[in-house]
């Protein structure tokens, strides 16, 4: 039609274009578009005509001014859409020609189309250096928002780029980490799936195959991908794909029996409804644009008489498929003529299915920024009322300056174009779900908007249904997520979501699903068994409370009781030959020591503090140096005693009572002196040992200074040598004078402890290193007591007849 300025517009009736063969001899003949006419892109050249009659008849929007239209058929074919763009170009086609070269009847000034992005680069590249506009309703590749390379190119269905973003963010909502995909071999299929992948490894989503194909391949080519499929882990599939590719593949599918598979798409294919039919890709998930109503429009549709038919080649060859007859026409063929009976209102097709308007208001809201650009070039408000000038000298170029700051709301729907010429992405998340009758719908199930905040732009609001009915979502992940208390550790030669779950090492917990490794847990707390939670560890030290702190205890106690229950015997039978004979002083003296070493074996039990790692050690080696000192003198004695007996021998008088006062104290006063030492430069201190047990934390007390306690246990140790070595050369004492004897075994039991000491206290773990230093220091004083002590009280008791100064003499008969 033509009009003052004319709106060009490029859809693919058609989907095959006729073959031509070339002979090199004729010119060729001009490139024609065959096959069957796609009643859904049928549907979008007729709401671009509605559209240019709505605004004809308007008296806002550009009034005065007639607008026409150029319609040309791309059949989906590139050289086609070239061979449109140089038409478009050309403003003195033959077909609107006024043969006035000064009138811009016929003047094209701007286009809407195409819908592959592919078809769309085509044109933008012919078109775009004279400026011309060009306003796609279907070409979604996000390489279309460049700039440099297309800048005359707009869009009112939003870029691939935040549909990309949104499928990715809807199959991480559901948790589908390991996914199949496949797309068209076009600019749109690749660049869009490109896109996805990219989006998809940020969430963490890993793609087992990736598989690409175009309608125009050999039918071995789309086998290969079907199988593909069919041998495919991963569930879902995303279908980054036009209708026209998809449904040859699905057809192959059903040639074999196939697995179920969850499709997620995008608008290309999932809210076409001749898709529906198959079965197969029921509960499939995607987005689509949002619905719309024109209203008027069905109307429109279906006002289709035979004359107006007639007046059309490409609605006369629809007529005639639909009602398989011939208009107008001889029926040379065998087909019937049409009789005017044939009603398009009868008709179920997407050509008159008006439920879910989409992209169809994507063609209508392109002839309208176009319009308003338009407007804006040609018209100026005056006095509230616009006048615009049909004879004004335009060009391309300023329509196009307009179009990019067009603003605008028709019939509810906001149109705008940012700085690459792309609209405001919204979505509908769209649902295929049987109905009770058996046959598959779309839902609208949510809602993506990209201008919402990050975060919530992805809505779902109602139930979805997946594949085979299932109202529960499925799975499809290479590997099961890893529960706390394990660790992910990728599976060789195979994606990041491929992973084999390890249990956390010994000390180190995962509290989290799918841990990228295990954490130690702070020094004082351990991992429980499962190892997704650190507690506190239990305290360890010998107590009061357990078995073996009151055995250690009560032996300690005995042994102080059964000491001091000795030394009332001794004093009772004080003025006894026994006691007196056996310097009575020195006696008390060791006993009294005895005592305390007894005693001091209960300051290793119980908690260490600061006080009782100081009095342990030295109240230890102080009171052992006084019981060994004591027994020293007392070897002294029975040597000094022995060597009197010779005549002339004057030695007693070397060590008599004052000497071994002194001998003792001087002895023990080189201990006090070594304490003291060890006291002020280097104290033992109480430590949280956390590396002999890793479930438990030892309370023990550190040494400080490790010569100092070597240096203690190292005197006591000479001296006890020394006690060994008198009492042995004492040990040809008379029978009845058996002191050396008893002081002998005493010694060697003392030596014979402490030697085993030193590797027991040294490999000892834990609580039973103090156990073992009590365990000597009992054994040790239990064997003085009863080598040197019991003896005497046994004669004291029960054989007082033996208790007498010829006895000890020697000088009674056997």
């Amino acid at each position: 039609m033509d009009g003052d300025f004319v709106i060009g517009g490029v859809f693919p009736i058609h989907l095959y274009k006729h073959t031509l063969r070339y002979n090199y001899t004729t010119v060729p003949e001009p490139l024609k578009c065959t096959g069957s006419i796609d009643s859904r892109h049928l549907r979008f050249s007729r709401a671009m005509i509605f559209a240019i009659e709505e605004i004809n008849n308007s008296t806002e929007l550009l009034p005065g001014i007639k607008l026409g239209y150029q319609i040309h058929d791309s059949c989906t074919f590139a050289p086609v859409t070239v061979s449109v763009a140089f038409q478009l170009s050309n403003r003195l086609d033959q077909a609107f020609h006024t043969g006035d070269n000064c009138s811009q009847s016929g003047m094209v000034v701007g286009v809407v189309g195409d819908s592959g992005s592919t078809l769309s680069m085509s044109m933008s590249r012919i078109i775009g250096p004279f400026n011309l506009p060009q306003v796609s309703y279907f070409s979604t590749c996000a390489c279309l928002s460049d700039k440099t390379e297309y800048p005359n190119f707009f869009r009112t269905i939003p870029s691939d780029q935040f549909q990309a973003d949104a499928l990715a963010k809807l199959v991480k909502h559901f948790g589908w980490t390991w996914i199949g995909s496949v797309r068209s071999d076009s600019d749109y299929g690749n660049n869009g799936m490109a896109s996805f992948l990219l989006t998809a490894q940020k969430e963490g989503i890993c793609v087992e195959y990736s598989e690409s194909f175009h309608r125009t391949h050999p039918r071995i080519k789309i086998q290969r991908v079907a199988n593909v499929i069919r041998r495919s882990t991963a569930t879902v599939v995303v279908a980054f794909i036009t209708s026209a590719e998809l449904r040859l593949l699905l057809e192959e599918l059903s040639l074999e029996a196939s697995p179920p598979r969850q499709w997620v798409g995008t608008e290309a294919w999932v809210t076409n409804q001749d898709m529906l039919r198959f079965k197969s890709c029921a509960g499939a998930i995607g987005f689509g644009i949002e619905q719309s109503v024109i209203p008027g429009f069905r109307e429109f549709l279906l006002d289709l008489s035979p004359t107006k038919v007639a007046s059309s080649p490409v609605l006369t060859e629809y007529w005639e498929d639909t009602f398989s007859c011939r208009l107008g026409k001889s029926a040379a063929t065998g087909e019937s003529m049409c009789d005017g009976s044939e009603s398009i209102e009868a008709l179920d097709n997407p050509y008159t299915d008006t439920s879910q308007l989409r992209i169809t208001n994507m063609v209508y809201k392109a002839v309208y920024a176009l319009a308003h650009a338009l407007h804006k070039t040609l018209c100026q408000d005056k006095n509230s009322a616009f006048q615009c000038d049909k004879d004004n000298k335009i060009s391309p170029k300023e329509v196009l300056t307009h179009l990019k700051n067009v603003s605008f709301v028709q019939n509810g729907y906001g149109v705008s174009f940012d700085a690459n010429g792309d609209p405001v992405a919204k979505y509908e998340l769209v649902n295929w779900q049987k109905s009770q009758s058996g046959n598959i719908e779309m839902v609208t199930v949510g809602y993506y908007d990209a201008s919402f905040p990050v975060g919530q732009e992805f809505q779902i609001n109602r139930k979805l249904v997946f594949m085979d009915g299932v109202n529960e979502v499925l799975k499809s992940v290479c590997s099961d997520r890893c529960p706390p208390g394990t660790w992910k550790v990728l599976q060789k030669q195979k994606p990041v979501c491929c992973y084999d779950c390890i249990p956390c090492p010994e000390g180190k917990i995962s509290n989290v699903t799918d841990a990228p490794d295990c954490l130690p847990c702070p020094l004082e707390y351990w991992p429980n068994a499962e190892r997704d939670t650190c507690f506190l560890k239990s305290v360890e030290f010998l107590s009061y409370d357990e078995v073996l702190g009151i055995i250690l205890a009560a032996f300690s106690v005995g042994g102080a009781c059964l000491t001091i229950m000795t030394a009332v015997v001794f004093f009772q039978h004080r003025t006894s030959p026994i006691v007196r004979a056996n310097n009575s002083e020195l006696s008390f003296l060791l006993l009294f020591s005895l005592t305390l070493c007894f005693l001091s074996s209960l300051t290793f039990i119980g908690a260490p503090s600061d006080w009782s790692c100081m009095l342990r050690h030295t109240a230890f080696g102080i009171t052992f140096v006084l019981c060994i000192s004591c027994v020293l003198g007392k070897t002294i004695v029975v040597l000094m005693a022995f060597k009197a007996t010779f005549p002339g021998n004057n030695v007693t008088k070397w060590f008599g009572p004052t000497q071994q006062r002194m001998t003792v104290a001087s002895v023990t006063f080189i201990q006090v002196l070594i304490c003291t030492i060890w006291l002020v430069v280097s104290p033992p201190f109480p430590i949280k040992n956390l590396t002999i047990n890793k479930k438990k934390i030892i309370l023990e007390c550190a040494l400080g200074s490790a010569i100092g306690f070597w240096a203690v246990l190292g005197y006591i140790g000479l001296l006890a040598v020394f006690c060994l070595v008198f009492a042995i050369l004492a040990r040809n004492l008379p029978d009845s004078f058996n002191e050396a004897k008893l002081i002998t075994f005493s010694m060697l039991i003392f030596c014979a402890v402490w030697i085993t000491f030193i590797p027991a206290y040294i490999s000892s773990p834990g609580k039973f290193t103090v156990a073992v230093e009590i365990f000597a220091i009992l054994a040790s004083s239990f064997g003085l007591i009863f080598c040197i002590f019991t003896p005497k009280c046994f004669i004291i008791l029960f054989k007082p007849e033996k208790n007498t100064k010829k006895h000890l003499m020697n000088k009674n008969e056997s």
